[in-house]
């Protein structure tokens, strides 16, 4: 269990914040190094009915540069679980930091082919002590744990809570939590996604009324593309705010709540709960000084 009193709400002081609204992040980033932000909430829940069955190992499914890879092998370490990593692509010649970082923590690699990759997520043969958990930590376990996100603070006074999405998992927690006044949006970060209407709708408690949508067109090219102007948004974000993002996640997801503003999205007098999920580590895969943070 990590303590979670590390984690702060803080209030957004923007230049091109409208004056008749509100804005704050909640700051995941700050939960752990390693454990970094959303990824312990998916992870918990899961662990926990790990140990319950008497799993000793942990099977879990990511890329090469993969958050949730990285922070299953520091929460296994800390749980005392031996864990696999199954990585979409083939074995690189050299690991970058993720991989390396996940190693250090005692995962085992394990490459397959990116066919091999999207068939082996849906039928994976374990062995009997093997806990699996899906890429990305998404289900339900997963999402109860997102589910604690909104009440680390008092909340129900935002009237929009806005998240990155990758897998869906967190923001299925955050709409099953939600006040029902509250209007949880989406932003996923890959190109052609429409498929996460389904995979969060999964997720719902049943027989509540959801207020819940997601923005597609913010993802800056698909997963992982970085272009220059993103680099810059998150430099000018970080000299105005002091809050460090990355590229992959969170960049993009004030990026969209600022071209949001410029639209007029927003209804007057709107309090906006940014998520800040975490993922820093993958700003290492940029050259040195590319970012000011």
């Amino acid at each position: 269990m990590l303590p979670t009193d590390h984690i702060t709400l803080d209030t957004l002081t923007l230049s091109w914040l409208p004056s008749q609204m509100e804005a704050a992040m909640l700051r995941l980033d700050k939960l752990d190094p390693e454990i970094s932000g959303n990824k312990w909430f998916k992870l918990k829940y899961n662990l926990e009915a790990a140990k319950e069955q008497g799993k000793k190992h942990i099977l879990t499914f990511g890329g090469a540069y993969s958050n949730h890879i990285a922070a299953t092998a520091a929460a296994c370490q800390l749980a005392g679980l031996t864990c696999t990593g199954v990585i979409r692509g083939e074995r690189p010649p050299v690991y970058g930091h993720t991989l390396q970082q996940a190693m250090d923590k005692g995962m085992l690699l394990e490459f397959i082919s990116r066919e091999d990759y999207r068939n082996s997520r849906q039928q994976y043969n374990a062995a009997p002590d093997t806990y699996v958990i899906p890429e990305g930590g998404h289900n339900a376990a997963g999402a109860r744990g997102c589910e604690e996100i909104l009440s680390l603070f008092p909340t129900h006074h935002f009237t929009h809570v806005l998240c990155a999405t990758g897998t869906g998992t967190t923001l299925a927690g955050l709409i099953n939590s939600a006040a029902p006044h509250q209007t949880i949006l989406g932003i996923p970060v890959l190109k052609g996604a429409a498929y996460l209407e389904e995979e969060v709708r999964a997720l719902l408690h049943p027989g509540k009324p959801h207020q819940w949508q997601l923005l597609h067109d913010f993802h800056g090219g698909g997963y992982a593309k970085v272009k220059p102007e993103l680099i810059d948004f998150i430099n000018t974000f970080y000299q105005e705010t002091g809050i460090p993002t990355d590229i992959i996640y969170t960049g993009k997801l004030i990026k969209a709540f600022h071209e949001l503003i410029h639209q007029g999205y927003f209804p007057d007098k709107s309090k906006i709960l940014l998520i800040h999920t975490g993922g820093l580590q993958g700003n290492l895969s940029l050259p040195p000084g590319v970012l000011t943070l």
